[in-house]
């Protein structure tokens, strides 16, 4: 694992415990699965690439619009197939046939391989990568070594 890798993971696994807040991106008082991903970002890199406007809960779906992944690919760098690697931002597509909009960070790979999320009625928990969730991968992207 690089040492940008070894950052994030140390980075989203001091947000466990954040309570589930739509819209936040604040370590300890709450985050989103977007917000706990530019929280890692500004540890990472000290501030966002770019403004985040204002979301609902089912921003993506009346559009069909895949704006989350658009945004992944603006900033990150994406990894072939969805085998995600320690220190990767993982996309997600809770249901077949909808928009991606699902975001954890994957902190261990192997037999005991788990990703941190924000997660709705949970907060920012670390879970297992199980085969329900592996499935509903849909794209992979590491960090940049450098931003402008």
């Amino acid at each position: 694992m690089s040492a940008l890798a070894e950052r994030a993971v140390a980075e989203a696994r001091a947000w466990i415990g954040t309570p589930y807040r739509h819209q936040a991106s604040e370590r300890g008082a709450g985050a989103d699965c977007l917000g706990l991903i530019r929280g890692v970002w500004r540890a990472l890199y000290g501030r966002e690439p770019e403004a985040v406007p204002a979301y609902t809960p089912d921003w993506a779906e009346p559009s069909r619009e895949e704006a989350l992944w658009q945004a992944a690919l603006r900033h990150l760098v994406p990894r072939p197939g969805v085998v995600p690697e320690a220190g990767d931002v993982i996309l997600f597509r809770m249901r077949d046939g909808m928009v991606a909009k699902h975001l954890g960070l994957c902190v261990a790979t192997g037999a005991e391989a788990s990703f941190v999320h924000a997660y709705s009625g949970h907060g920012v928990v670390e879970s297992p990568l199980s085969a329900p969730w592996a499935r509903r991968i849909v794209a992979c992207f590491g960090f940049p070594e450098e931003v402008s």
